[in-house]
C-alpha cells in the first residue's frame, strides 16, 4: 500500500483573488492549522465541529462490528462499552448539517462542510447523518489515504483470493436474472437464484448486493412490493450517476507538486448541479507503475443524470459523450494548462456505462433522501421483509461511503450466521427486539 500526505485538496476558485484551496492533510493537526488559517476567525470553532465527529469515529472504533439487528451482540457491546454505545446512541438521529451550524456560522466554511459530504454522500451536510461524517471525516486521519500498488484493481483480486482460500468459489460473467421464492405473503422465502443463461442455485440464504430498486423490481419482479420497501422509496431516491473520462497524459503537463486527487467547484450554488463538481484523481502520481514512463493516468468524474443520456441515436450519444468530456476538459485546463493538447488517450463513460457495467438502477450511485431524514434512523438493516433474503451494500445502514458499506457487509454476514445457527443469540428477545427496530425505522 502507498500512503499519501494529504487525502484530498478541495480546490474552490468562483472568486479569481479570493479563491479557496484547502489541502486535507493525514494528520488531524495539521489540517485543522490549515482551515483555521483560512477562517481564523472560526478556529474553535472548526475544532469543535471536527473533535464532535472525532466522538463518533472513537465510539465506532472501540466496538466490534456486527449486527445492530441481533440483540445478544449489543447487549454484549454495552456492558463492555456503556459510554460509546451511548454515545452513538445521541448521534442516532443527528444530522451533519446540524452539528456544523451549532459551532460554525461563516457561510462560506459551511459550504465547505457541504461539499466535504457531497464528494462522499452526493447530499448537502444537512442531509448526511452525523454518523456517516463521523467515520468517513476522521477515517483519513486515523488510518490516512492509501493505495494499492498497481491500481485499485488489486484490491477485489486480494478478495477474490481471500475467498477461494476460504473453500469458496466464484462465477465470474454470472448474472442472476431472477430471486427465487416459495410461498406468499408473509410466508414468502427467497430459495436460490436464476441466472441470465438459465441455471439455477439453491441455497437458504440469497444475499442481494444490488440495490433495493434492482433487487425488488428487477430480481422479484414477480412479486408484489413489501410495505417496508414502499416505504423506502418514499423517504430515499437514486443520487445521481457519474460521467467518467479516463486519460492518459504526457507527464510533464502536470506541475511539479500536483496533488494526487482534487475536487473542484467553482460556483458553490452549483455544486449539486450536473457536472458542478468535478474530481479528479491522478494515482500514477503515487504509483508510476500503472503507466508508461513519461505519462499520467487521469481519472475525471462528475454526477450526472441517466435521464440526460436518453433517447438518442448512437451517433448522437457518442458525439454528446465527445462534447461533455471536451467541455469538462476545457474547464480542467485552469488548473492544467495545456491538457487537452497533452492527452494521449482517453475513454468516456456516461450514466448509461455505469448502468450496463455495474449493473445498477439508471447507474445509481446510491439512495439518497427524499426528504432530511431523522439521522440513520430511517435506513432499512440488512434483513427484509422476504425470509431468507438480505440486502448488503448502499442501500442498507449504515448507506454510502466505503467506510458505511464495509459496516453493511460486517452486520450483513453476522446476521446471517445467527439465523442460520452458526453463531449465538438469545431467540427469546430476537422478535421482540426486531420488532422494535423496525417500529421506530418505521416511525422515523
Amino acid at each position: 500500500m502507498l500512503p499519501h500526505s494529504t487525502s484530498s485538496t478541495y480546490s474552490n476558485r468562483f472568486f479569481l483573488l479570493q479563491g479557496l484551496d484547502v489541502k486535507v492533510w493525514r494528520d488531524y493537526e495539521e489540517f485543522l492549522q490549515e482551515l483555521g488559517d483560512r477562517f481564523p476567525h472560526e478556529r474553535k470553532g472548526i475544532r469543535k465541529f471536527y473533535d464532535e465527529c472525532w466522538r463518533v469515529f472513537n465510539s465506532l472504533n472501540s466496538l466490534e462490528l456486527k449486527s445492530l439487528e441481533e440483540p445478544r451482540y449489543l447487549l454484549g457491546q454495552f456492558v463492555k462499552q456503556p459510554i460509546a454505545c451511548l454515545t452513538l446512541a445521541s448521534f442516532l438521529a443527528t444530522n451533519t448539517g446540524d452539528v456544523a451550524r451549532k459551532h460554525i456560522n461563516d457561510p462560506e466554511l459551511l459550504s465547505f462542510i457541504d461539499i466535504e459530504c457531497y464528494c462522499w454522500s452526493t447530499v448537502l451536510a444537512g442531509l448526511t447523518p452525523m454518523m456517516n461524517a463521523g467515520m468517513v471525516f476522521c477515517d483519513r486521519h486515523y488510518g490516512g489515504i492509501n493505495y494499492p500498488k498497481g491500481g485499485v484493481g488489486r484490491i477485489a483480486q486480494a478478495l477474490a483470493d481471500g475467498i477461494e482460500e476460504q473453500g469458496s468459489s466464484i462465477m465470474y460473467k454470472a448474472n442472476v436474472r431472477k430471486i427465487l421464492t416459495e410461498g406468499e405473503g408473509d410466508k414468502l422465502k427467497a430459495v436460490g437464484v436464476q441466472l441470465a443463461d438459465g441455471s439455477v442455485f439453491h441455497g437458504q440464504t440469497v444475499i442481494s448486493n444490488a440495490t433495493r430498486w434492482d433487487t425488488f423490481e428487477y430480481l422479484m419482479e414477480q412479486q408484489a412490493l413489501p410495505k417496508s420497501e414502499q416505504l423506502f422509496r418514499e423517504r430515499y431516491k437514486k443520487s445521481p450517476s457519474f460521467i467518467s473520462i479516463h486519460m492518459g497524459v504526457k507527464a510533464d503537463v502536470l506541475p511539479q507538486g500536483t496533488e494526487c486527487h482534487h475536487i473542484i467547484v467553482e460556483d458553490w450554488q452549483k455544486m449539486q448541479d450536473p457536472h458542478g463538481t468535478l474530481f479528479v484523481s491522478v494515482p500514477s502520481l503515487l504509483d508510476p507503475s500503472v503507466c508508461p514512463k513519461g505519462t499520467h493516468g487521469v481519472h475525471i468524474f462528475t454526477p450526472d443524470w441517466a435521464d440526460n443520456w436518453k433517447g438518442m441515436t448512437t451517433q448522437q450519444y457518442e458525439q454528446k459523450k465527445e462534447e461533455v468530456a471536451n467541455a469538462l476538459v476545457k474547464r480542467l485546463e485552469a488548473f492544467f494548462p495545456g491538457l487537452q493538447e497533452a492527452t494521449l488517450f482517453r475513454e468516456v463513460g456516461s450514466p448509461r456505462t455505469h448502468r450496463k457495467f455495474l449493473n445498477r438502477a439508471d447507474g445509481s450511485y446510491g439512495p439518497i433522501p427524499s426528504r432530511r431524514p431523522l439521522g440513520m434512523l430511517g435506513m432499512p438493516f440488512n434483513r427484509t421483509a422476504v425470509k431468507g433474503l438480505y440486502c448488503v451494500g448502499d442501500s442498507t445502514f449504515p448507506g454510502q461511503g466505503v467506510n458505511a458499506v464495509v459496516f453493511s457487509g460486517f452486520g450483513c454476514a453476522h446476521r446471517v450466521l445467527c439465523d442460520l445457527g452458526k453463531q449465538p443469540t438469545i431467540p427469546i428477545l430476537d422478535p421482540a427486539y426486531n420488532g422494535l427496530l423496525g417500529a421506530v425505522r418505521d416511525r422515523a
